[in-house]
């Protein structure tokens, strides 16, 4: 490999090597690209990927949201549809790929819920204001429904049990049966939520693209208590249940506000499933085009899922190994642990059986694939505890002037100020540094396992120190304890019947390398860090696109058809004739401050160029700029640079048509994320007799005995509250 890096005679002019590389693929066929769409929090963003699995173009967006009251928290479809077309054609723009080659795209989004007029099918204001149609999304942090899922749980309905037992406020239901109780009567006296439909973002999003009512299992399944067909006596929506809490209007016409009854009047499909081709508005909105054709979304988190788990690896996992002799196609994710990791932390496995789990959310059916069951665990503060610590100690900016100084992020300074502290206290380990620390940093309550949301941080052995070191060493140990609370929640999935074999990283918490081998020695887990690590998500939902492709390639009219409409332009033609089109990406400003980093994906990650990149997916994506490589030398399926078309895509597209699917659930997916995932990099645990797995073996009792204490404590302090009360006779 070392030999093709020439850096006298490299074409650095993207431009250059995109040309080049778009003559090679075109001596091998028409090329196939996919799209994939990524609705956060804060941002909506795009990716161009191509059938190596390269990234070839990138944007984000941000997007708003409001609270105008406490625990109202809305935002606007409007504005998020126009934020993804806007990042989409910027992504094509960067990659210089024909849109008539984009044969399919993704889309997932965060569990929100979405309020659209069933007869105009636009937005419908969810309040405070409710004359303000813009604001058409109630959030899925919005916590304005406590009194309604409380009613909704006081039923104890059979359907609460597959949703881990109770719904939780951030989930839809709670929300539209608050809307039903809130929402005003228009002018003629009827009430606005009887004029309503509701969707899940992402079913909206499906929704906007093909016009198409169709639903999918993950937003129903996973947030509204959708129950797929043979589980249960029930099919799909239950009319006892929603007529139990109030929500008769959901029933009418065969529940047509949620999408109506599967194969009656609806459609439910498993992620990736074809929904349908873009109609010819949404085709121009995006700068697509009709045939390309839309998979089935899903949830954010789980994109995450299916960007990670099918990655391959340096060396192979034993354990995934002898597991996978005896399994086919999706059957194959089973004890592949996804966490996505950002702000919180959600952990999704797969089973082919129902496995219940206290604290964590699900069994879900259908989800991924038919006849396939998901449960999703989840921390409720991982990113934004280590966030928290640094900002609250009183060395916090003494920790800023000094990272700065040295050219190295907060945490990377940190992680090297806990060595030197290693070796100028002649401590045995950086792990041992805080052996005396017992850290609890459930801030904001407990998600998974014990899910208590009453449970609070608690620190012993604390001095009245204030120096960095002392910040290093707390940081240490909430770094601690997040390893500890995954092995909680590993081991009680273990224990109902889950057999996790290895942990498959996302996020930007995969660079510290500090929290990683924490994680892999709390657990005794061997942690998979991916390709991408910022794009897992928006990674996912591309191949959701991907599986879609292979039904768009069927109804072309020939190998090399083109579109009905948008086709056929160069980027070049598209900014003269299109002047709304974005501008290009070398003129552009950022959208946000993290675009810059997460743009330069591609250049060093083409896995079907080299067994492993020449920059490993934990280190900072930004460097694989840097590698340039010889486009004169045709002999090497090498990925040249962002925004290039390399031969092995041309090679990758002749395998896409000619090759097989097998016909069981989920095999499209699963053909397409092992085709796609690339390589990533493994972190093994210390071996079971290393000094720090057993130091934190112990800690890992008294993290136990730490919330068994709590509980105990807050036990006794509100018996005595009520005996204070009732001798107050309150």
């Amino acid at each position: 490999m070392a030999s093709h890096i020439h850096s006298a005679k490299s074409f650095t002019n993207p431009f250059h090597l995109s040309l080049r590389n778009l003559q090679l693929a075109d001596k091998q066929g028409d090329p196939i690209y996919y799209v994939g769409v990524d609705v956060g929090t804060g941002s909506a963003r795009a990716a161009v990927v191509d059938q190596t699995g390269a990234i070839l173009g990138l944007a984000e967006r941000p997007i708003t949201r409001n609270e105008l009251k406490a625990n109202f928290i809305t935002q606007s479809s409007t504005e998020i549809w126009d934020a993804i077309c806007y990042c989409v054609k910027t992504a094509i723009s960067q990659s210089h790929v024909d849109p008539a080659d984009v044969l399919g795209i993704g889309f997932d989004a965060t569990c929100s819920l979405v309020a659209i007029n069933e007869k105009t099918d636009e937005p419908m204001g969810v309040g405070p204001d409710f004359a303000d149609h813009l604001e058409n999304i109630i959030l899925w942090m919005d916590h304005r429904a406590e009194v309604e899922v409380n009613e909704i749980n006081a039923t104890h309905d059979e359907c609460l049990k597959y949703v881990g037992g109770k719904m939780s406020i951030e989930m839809e239901l709670p929300k539209m049966k608050w809307l039903k109780n809130h929402m005003p009567k228009d002018s003629n006296g009827e009430s606005l939520f009887k004029q309503c439909k509701f969707y899940d973002l992402a079913d909206f999003l499906t929704h906007k693209a093909t016009g198409s009512e169709t639903r999918s299992f993950c937003s129903t399944v996973c947030k509204q208590g959708y129950i797929p067909e043979g589980i249960t006596n029930r099919n799909g929506w239950s009319s006892e249940f929603l007529n139990k809490i109030d929500l008769p209007e959901l029933v009418e016409d065969n529940f047509r506000r949620l999408g109506g009854v599967d194969g009656v009047n609806g459609k439910f499909l498993s992620a990736g499933e074809t929904v349908g081709s873009l109609t010819e508005k949404a085709a121009e909105q995006l700068g697509l085009t009709t045939d390309c054709y839309v998979g089935s979304g899903v949830i954010d988190a789980y994109a995450g899922w299916i960007g990670t788990v099918a990655a391959q690896t340096e060396t192979p996992i034993a354990d995934l190994v002898e597991q996978d002799k005896n399994n086919k196609g999706m059957a194959k994710a089973k004890g592949r642990l996804a966490a996505v990791a950002g702000t919180s932390t959600c952990h999704i496995c797969l089973d082919e059986k129902p496995i219940f789990v206290d604290g964590v959310w699900g069994p879900y059916r259908d989800v991924m694939a038919k006849g396939f069951w998901l449960a999703e665990g989840g921390q409720s503060c991982t990113g934004a505890l280590l966030a928290h610590v640094l900002s609250t100690h009183p060395a916090y900016m003494e920790l800023g002037v000094a990272s700065e100084a040295s050219g190295t992020s907060r945490f990377d300074f940190l992680n090297s100020r806990l060595e030197q502290l290693k070796k100028s206290t002649k401590e045995r380990s950086v792990v041992a540094l805080a052996k005396n620390l017992f850290f609890y940093g459930d801030f904001h309550g407990n998600r998974s396992p014990i899910a208590d949301p009453q449970m609070r941080a608690s620190i012993i052995g604390q001095s009245m120190d204030t120096s960095l070191d002392s910040l290093a060493v707390e940081y240490l140990a909430a770094c601690e304890f997040i390893g500890q609370q995954t092995r909680h929640i590993i081991e009680k999935m273990e224990v109902a019947g889950y057999d996790i074999k290895a942990i498959f990283m996302s996020g930007g918490q995969c660079r510290n390398g500090l929290l990683m081998r924490l994680l892999a020695d709390c657990t005794g887990l061997p942690i998979v860090i991916p390709r991408y690590i910022d794009a897992s998500v928006v990674f996912g939902s591309a191949m959701l696109g991907a599986v879609a492709a292979e039904d768009a390639l069927k109804n072309r009219k020939g190998p090399n058809a083109k579109s009905r409409r948008n086709s056929a332009v160069s980027n070049t033609d598209n900014q003269q004739n299109h002047p709304d089109q974005p501008p290009s990406p070398y003129t552009a400003p950022s959208a946000t401050a993290s675009m810059t980093s997460i743009s330069a994906l591609a250049a060093g990650n083409a896995q079907s160029a080299y067994p492993f990149p020449t920059m490993t997916p934990i280190e900072d994506e930004s460097k694989q700029l840097g590698a340039n490589f010889d486009a004169s030398d045709e002999d090497e399926d090498a990925q040249l640079s962002f925004g290039s078309k390399s031969r092995a895509q041309a090679t990758a597209t002749k395998n896409f048509i000619s090759k097989k699917t097998g016909t069981e659930p989920g095999d499209k997916l699963w053909k397409i994320m092992t085709e796609l995932s690339g390589v990533g990099r493994i972190i093994y645990p210390s071996s079971e007799n290393d000094p720090d797995r057993k130091l934190l073996n112990t800690k890992y009792k008294i993290f136990l005995d730490q919330i068994e204490t709590q509980q105990r404590y807050r036990a006794m302090v509100a018996k005595t509250e009520d005996a204070i009360k009732a001798y107050l006779n309150i």
